[in-house]
Formats: C-alpha cells, structure tokens, sequence
C-alpha cells in the first residue's frame, strides 16, 4: 500500500506529464511569417529614418491607424512620422507573435521608442496589434493598433 506522501507525488508525476504532453511544441516560422516579421523591423527603422517611400511600400490603400483615441489614414501617419516635432533615435520590436489566417496575418508584440519630444527625452511602449493581407505575392498592412501604456503603468 503506498503511503499519503508517495500518493501525493505520482498523482503530481502524473499531473506534470500530462500538462508537458499538452503543451505545444514551438515549430519554425514559416516563410511568410518571416517575411512579415522582417517588415515589422522595416517599419521600426522607418519611424527612425522618418523614411517616407518605406511607409509607402509597407502601408496598402485604405490603411487604417488607430491609437488610443485618434484614427489616421495610412498618409496621415506617414506625414506625422517624417514631420512630426518628435526625434526618434531607437525603436524596437519585443515579443512579437504571429496569428495566420490564409491571405492574413495579424502580428501582436511591443514598440518601444526613445528619443526627445519637446526638449525632453522620452521611452515610450506601444502595445500593437497589426493586420497583414498578401496581395500579389507581397505583403502589405492593411490596418494597426497602437496603445501608448501610460508611464506611471510601467
């Protein structure tokens, strides 16, 4: 007969291996996952480089932005990037995830920015959600979704 203790730890052996068993396995990024991936760090250097012709190139007509309360055209965003009073000197991308439906791909992950704006150094981090369609063979962002976390939330 086993006893209370040697009970608790099969039924905990037991308990572990199941949740390994269902925990899924990481595969490779497929090949139009990295594609995107690669896009999303070409949209980071762009707001670094105030690159217009990049925007151009990433953001498919009808593009929508949206962040906290404000929505801009894809021409919108881009004119506030390359002329916004706003100095970027480093953005970066963390925790990025891919979601792929077809044609589709939704990326989730973090912008983080720093710089100076208004005479004052900044970091500011972006929660993002972004749309990716294929469309002839390229991939082109169709819509985005950015929420500022407050710096008192950090």
């Amino acid at each position: 007969m086993l006893t209370r203790p040697l009970l608790a730890a099969a039924a905990l052996i037991t308990i572990v291996g199941t949740l390994n068993a269902q925990q899924p396995k990481q595969q490779a990024p497929t090949a139009d996952e990295r594609a995107v991936l690669a896009l999303e760090e070409a949209w980071a250097t762009a707001v670094v480089k105030r690159d217009a012709a990049t925007f151009k190139r990433l953001l498919a007509p009808g593009f929508v932005y949206t962040e906290d309360a404000r929505v801009m055209t894809g021409e919108e965003l881009t004119r506030e990037v390359v002329s916004g009073t706003d100095t970027v000197t480093e953005a970066r991308n963390e925790q990025l995830r891919t979601h792929s439906f077809d044609n589709t791909m939704i990326v989730t992950g973090w912008l983080v920015l720093r710089g100076r704006g208004g005479g004052k150094p900044f970091e500011r981090r972006f929660r993002f959600t972004d749309t990716w369609v294929k469309r002839n063979g390229q991939w082109q962002i169709v819509a985005a979704q950015d929420y500022l976390v407050p710096a008192s939330a950090r």
